[in-house]
């Protein structure tokens, strides 16, 4: 039973449907992270890796252009977590860029992930699983094929 002078709270869930994290607990209070936000680094940490092209397969990048298009870019398209309270799983879908060795990025990209995730959020990685759906050539038309040229 409380005094008049001690406050009672009951700890309120996150209003969204995605899982959280509780990451630290203190005298203080706790800090709390949404899977998504997880999600949005590892993206956003894996797009910056040299090597890669765009994140995703095809159908979400179809979706993605049409969201950039529109002026709201997803930045955690292509990847998905698995977010425990001290640990997380990526899987990180990728095109790479022609001729790059696709060993190495996706190495770069695990490396990467696992960094940004372990800095920002302060959590273990316990796996970044990398899947390479296709290899961009550079200055490849990908909407429309060239026109040739007429000979006269």
């Amino acid at each position: 039973m409380s005094t008049p002078n001690t406050p009672t709270r009951t700890p309120s869930a996150p209003t969204s449907g995605a899982g959280a994290t509780t990451i630290a607990a203190g005298e203080g209070g706790k800090t709390v992270i949404v899977d998504p936000v997880i999600a949005k680094i590892a993206g956003i940490a894996a797009s910056s890796v040299p090597g890669v092209h765009a994140l995703g397969g095809g159908a979400a990048r179809v979706i993605g252009s049409i969201r950039e298009a529109v002026g709201a870019k997803d930045l955690s398209q292509g990847v998905s977590v698995e977010v425990g309270e001290t640990q997380v799983a990526a899987d990180i879908t990728i095109v790479a860029e022609y001729p790059e060795q696709l060993q190495r990025v996706a190495s770069d990209v695990r490396t990467a992930v696992s960094d940004a995730i372990t800095q920002l959020a302060g959590m273990e990685i316990t796996e970044v699983n990398v899947t390479i759906v296709d290899v961009h050539i550079p200055g490849e038309d990908e909407g429309a094929a060239p026109e040739p040229e007429r000979v006269r």
